[in-house]
């Protein structure tokens, strides 16, 4: 082999060595943005969630208090419009916690990988990467399982509320007030995991700027 292939050879194994490190491009950035994005629009929601049954919470009081019959059939109304929509959001909550889920467990199989790689050719790989890829693909995992428990919980209330709706005896509004009382505590539960999700991927989004090279 002449001195210019030899200089070609070494070329390329360079070059394939560094295209093999930059474990994060920059389209893993742009992704964990629009997570970053997704995150909050999803705070924004559970917010405003908590605030409507709250306020229908303090309708049902006083229509209940006053015997206002058809008060109190515009509060079931709104609450039945409330649950609806709170079912759709649950079920695009979790398509989307899904989506992340698959997508961490392929960047952790990925980094599995390229740790695999790079010590059958000798190659030092920070233990770091494959230790901060499995914990946010065990974090997705969680964010799934949470967002499910959710939404079997609003299917159960909005089950049960279906079967009270128009009773007036004073149990069924007792147990009316307890369910909306529920779903205001699990709206609540929500936000507090959709806070540590976007410190969570707050965190990726820094360590795929650190580790956006590697060598």
């Amino acid at each position: 082999m002449n001195v210019i292939s030899s200089a070609l050879v070494a070329g390329l194994l360079l070059a394939g060595s560094a295209q093999a490190q930059h474990r994060h491009p920059q389209g893993e950035r742009a992704q964990d943005r629009r997570e970053i994005r997704e995150t909050r629009r999803e705070l924004r929601d559970d917010r405003y969630d908590v605030a409507e049954l709250r306020a229908v919470l303090s309708r049902f009081d006083s229509a209940w208090a006053r015997r206002d019959v058809r008060e109190m059939s515009a509060v079931e109304d709104r609450l039945r419009e409330l649950l609806r929509a709170e079912m759709r959001e649950s079920r695009r909550e979790l398509s989307s916690a899904s989506a992340e889920a698959h997508r961490s467990q392929r960047e952790l199989r990925t980094e599995q990988w390229e740790a695999r790689d790079d010590a059958s050719w000798g190659r030092r790989h920070p233990r770091r990467e494959v230790r901060d890829e499995r914990r946010d693909a065990r974090d997705d995992r969680r964010d799934v399982r949470a967002e499910m428990v959710s939404m079997r919980s609003r299917q159960a209330i909005a089950r049960e509320l279906m079967d009270l709706e128009g009773r007036r005896n004073g149990g069924a509004l007792h147990r009316k007030r307890d369910l909306i009382q529920e779903l205001i505590e699990l709206a609540e539960r929500e936000i507090h995991q959709g806070r540590e999700e976007l410190k969570e991927d707050r965190r990726e989004l820094r360590e795929d700027r650190r580790g956006g090279w590697r060598g």
